[in-house]
């Protein structure tokens, strides 16, 4: 996949990846060659969320529109934003767009 830095790098998934200020945990590097979703989506969504909501105790969604193969999706990125560098926990996509919209 174009672009796409994680999951072939052994030290990678071992170790987990900071970047951008922000440590992705090795989880989600397995996520992120599972569910084919780049490197750069992701961070495009780590650096200008369309929301960032509440999820559980420590964790906080980011979340954003996205196109993906021509479909339209909303990439949840899940981070504990307590800890610095600030963990990126799971990452996933779902077509249900307005489903975890909230409003101001």
């Amino acid at each position: 996949m174009p672009g796409f830095l994680f999951g072939r790098n052994d030290d990678l998934r071992r170790e987990g990846l900071t970047t951008m200020s922000f440590h992705y945990l090795k989880h989600v590097v397995e996520e992120l060659e599972k569910r084919r979703l780049s490197q750069s989506l992701l961070e495009e969504v780590l650096q200008a969320p369309e929301q960032k909501v509440p999820a559980l105790d420590n964790i906080t969604c980011y979340h954003s529109r996205v196109e993906m193969g021509g479909k339209r999706y909303r990439l949840r990125v899940m981070v504990n934003d307590i800890v610095n560098p600030p963990e990126v926990v799971t990452v996933y996509r779902t077509n249900k767009i307005t489903k975890y919209w909230r409003a101001s």
